[in-house]
């Protein structure tokens, strides 16, 4: 009997012993959670690219977090100067003081009306020539292959050369060559690149699209042509990747004329706006991923 009582307890305590092993291991193994990425897609829209800085305006006084930015045309000259280290309001008081003739190099037309080289200059000066590779927020440019009409993503290098490739409108600027390929305007594939910003590893994506409403002003000349056809076409192409967004912001600045820099502040206000108005919504991400331990 009482040997019996002696092979019981034994019996038990390894049982307890395994349990409590067991435990342990479950414990041990059950990997942390994966930190959550944000990203801020800015698209294309030329002179209604000043409507991002209002967006970032208000981003910026939440604190909401940015991970990664990936900018299309207009939505790569306001991202990557914000990628480099400058604020919204210091990029809004760029966005007042800058002319047409600090970005704009006209030329006799020869594949484009503006070489794009005072573009490029522009933005390498103010981000004191920091490769892409290296900016304080990673970012990545979006470029049409013109030889196959692939999307291209810039992410290292030379940042003013990819800004300008991504800028660079077909029929008025002049295509970018860059090691013995041609690319002009990122909008001709991707508007607003969600896939791309998905590829690159973001969890959130937070589309900003400035090319849903159609300008209805009459252009009034060959530029203002190119530009409207170019502005329907962006408008045509982005609802697929919109679908893609976990949150999309569209400022109303369907009323500016896509060549027009004199509304400069008007679609700012609308991007302070737009980004207003899907605040709870980001914020409630936000709040989810920190209860998840997915933010800090």
């Amino acid at each position: 009997m009482i040997k019996g009582m002696k092979h019981l307890n034994k019996s038990l305590c390894v049982l307890i012993t395994i349990m409590l092993l067991s435990s342990c291991a479950s414990k041990v193994v059950q990997p942390p959670p994966k930190p959550a990425k944000i990203a801020l897609v800015l698209g294309a829209g030329v002179s209604k690219g000043f409507a991002h800085i209002g967006v970032l305006k208000i981003l910026e006084s939440n604190k909401v977090p940015i991970h990664l930015i990936v900018g299309t045309s207009a939505g790569s000259f306001v991202g990557s100067l914000y990628a480099y280290g400058y604020n919204a309001y210091q990029l809004q008081q760029m966005a007042f003081s800058i002319g047409k003739g600090d970005i704009i190099d006209l030329t006799i037309p020869d594949n484009g009306f503006i070489k794009g080289e005072k573009l490029e200059e522009y933005i390498n000066k103010l981000v004191m020539n920091t490769p892409m590779e290296k900016m304080r927020i990673p970012f990545y440019a979006v470029a049409a292959d013109i030889q196959n009409g692939h999307e291209v993503v810039f992410g290292r290098g030379n940042t003013g050369t990819a800004v300008r490739a991504s800028c660079s409108i077909p029929g008025i600027f002049r295509p970018v060559k860059i090691a013995e390929r041609m690319y002009v305007d990122g909008g001709v594939v991707s508007p607003v690149a969600v896939d791309a910003a998905k590829k690159l590893g973001a969890d959130v994506v937070i589309a900003i699209d400035i090319s849903s409403s159609i300008d209805s002003n009459q252009p009034e000349n060959t530029i203002e042509t190119i530009l409207q056809t170019i502005n329907i076409m962006y408008s045509k192409l982005v609802s697929t990747q919109l679908s893609k967004a976990d949150v999309v912001i569209m400022p109303k600045v369907g009323y500016i004329s896509t060549s027009d820099f004199s509304k400069r502040h008007e679609a700012i206000l609308e991007g302070e706006k737009a980004a207003s108005e899907v605040l709870p919504e980001i914020l409630n991400i936000i709040a989810r991923l920190k209860w998840e331990g997915r933010l800090e």
